[in-house]
């Protein structure tokens, strides 16, 4: 972990400890409480900006969110039991509790979460004036109904041309129409572009930027994903052709990193009205996405997959009054933004949350939060992350991938056929086993018959 001490040392009178089972602590000045700006993009690829090393992308506004905030390099939605990812990855958030213990988990559509316990609400209830602008829950409706204005489409939010505009034009308005008086409410903004989700319609201006022949493949492109993972036929992999060709790759990939370019210009321009305002140095600001995207990645173009650069690994950055520069590895997941947020406003936390508040790790009092990290997908894969060990495993047909990330970053060794690497499979096996049954998943890991097409 990287934190400049002399950030830090300011910051332990201003922060108290942080019990990882108790009520976070407020980080708020002695003048009032700090506005809280979350920008919660749509299938946003964990290594999608420039300054985390794609040089194909231009971010400068994500840019100097990471190179000025705290990073966290490995955070997770932890999964889904349905085919969306973002269903249950914006329900863990909003509700700060595992997908599983979600009533109505295993259904398309969720609105039995109480509205009371959702972020929102709680933030509500701490003071906060609450509004929230572009894509909802898909489904899941007590959430987005929890905040005091909230301005949604239905499906997968306002995906035409000048999406992104548009939710900038709003947020900007919200900003100077508020009451900036020492009597003004804090705001707590919860902002959702849909994008860079399909389709993708960037503002003409920025699709130029892009030249699709000068786009670099990933490090772990493939025409043909190596065997069948159990759902190679959800939709998201229909946006291209099989086999993937170099060609085709590099043109969704042109077109993925120009809808970020435009988002990333409007974020600019939200940053621009918040220090017009005033309100800039009294707001810290949050950008995360709701899972990630594999763009031929092992020649996989959507987000049902367990790869770490595939459905469930994500952005998330804290930025502004309070917070270091610095970064972590500490394994997070986005149901940890609840009691973060709630810290950040001294909210009273609901009592079933399950996440953890990540303060104690960005003010350098712990180093991590978790020793495993554990992702699924439906029925048909589970992940447990042990340090840089990786094991994923296909129940339907008995299929298990060892990794070793310290060397194989892009998972491109499966280790899992080596004698020596037996022991490793077996103590993860067991890991993955305990916290599946953590997260009240019971999922076997193993079937009587191997899956096929025939026999679905």
């Amino acid at each position: 972990m990287k934190i400049k001490l002399t950030m830090l040392i300011p910051l332990l009178g201003i922060f108290c400890s942080v019990a990882l089972a108790q009520q976070p602590t407020s980080i708020a000045l002695s003048k009032g409480k700090y506005n809280i700006l979350h920008i919660h993009a749509d299938d946003f690829k964990s290594n999608a900006i420039h300054a985390l090393g794609n040089k194909d992308v231009i971010s400068p506004n994500l840019d100097k969110l990471i190179t000025n905030g705290f990073h966290f390099s490995n955070a997770y939605t932890m999964g889904s039991m349905i085919g969306a990812v973002c269903l249950p990855s914006r329900t863990m958030m909003l509700t700060g509790q595992s997908w599983q213990r979600i009533p109505g988990a295993k259904a398309a559509v969720n609105k039995t979460a109480n509205a009371d316990q959702c972020l929102p609400k709680v933030m509500e209830h701490a003071g906060y004036q609450t509004w929230h602008f572009g894509k909802g829950g898909n489904e899941f409706t007590a959430g987005i109904e929890a905040f005091q204005t909230s301005t949604v489409d239905e499906g997968r939010g306002d995906q035409r041309p000048g999406s992104s505009r548009r939710m900038a034009d709003q947020t900007i308005s919200f900003i100077k129409s508020r009451n900036t008086s020492k009597a003004a409410k804090p705001f707590y903004i919860y902002l959702a572009p849909p994008v860079p989700h399909d389709p993708r319609i960037a503002e003409a201006q920025f699709h130029k930027q892009y030249k699709a022949e000068e786009i670099k493949l990933p490090p772990s492109f493939m025409p043909l994903h190596p065997f069948d993972n159990g759902d190679m036929t959800v939709r998201d992999e229909t946006t291209a052709p099989w086999p993937r060709t170099e060609s085709d790759t590099k043109n969704q990939l042109a077109a993925y990193y120009a809808c970020i370019t435009n988002l990333d210009n409007q974020v600019g321009r939200i940053f621009d009205a918040l220090k017009e305002s005033g309100e800039w140095e009294n707001t810290i600001i949050i950008f995360s996405g709701d899972n990630g995207l594999s763009m031929g990645d092992h020649g996989l173009f959507g987000k049902q997959n367990l790869y770490e650069f595939g459905g469930m690994h994500v952005p998330l950055v804290f930025f502004g009054p309070g917070i270091p520069k610095g970064s972590s590895e500490s394994f997070v997941y986005l149901m940890d933004v609840f009691p973060t947020i709630a810290g950040i406003g001294g909210a009273k936390l609901p009592e079933n949350i399950e996440g953890k508040p990540l303060m104690s790790v960005i003010t350098g009092k712990s180093e991590k939060l978790r020793e495993v990290l554990y992702t699924g997908y439906k029925n048909c894969m589970r992940s447990i992350r042990m340090g840089n060990w990786k094991l994923i495993r296909y129940p339907l047909i008995n299929y298990t991938q060892l990794f070793d990330l310290a060397n194989d970053p892009n998972e491109l060794n499966d280790l899992s056929g080596q004698l020596s690497e037996k022991g490793i499979i077996k103590g993860m096996m067991k890991r993955l086993s305990k916290e599946m049954k953590t997260y009240a998943d019971d999922t076997p890991l193993t079937v009587n018959k191997d899956w096929h097409p025939t026999n679905k």
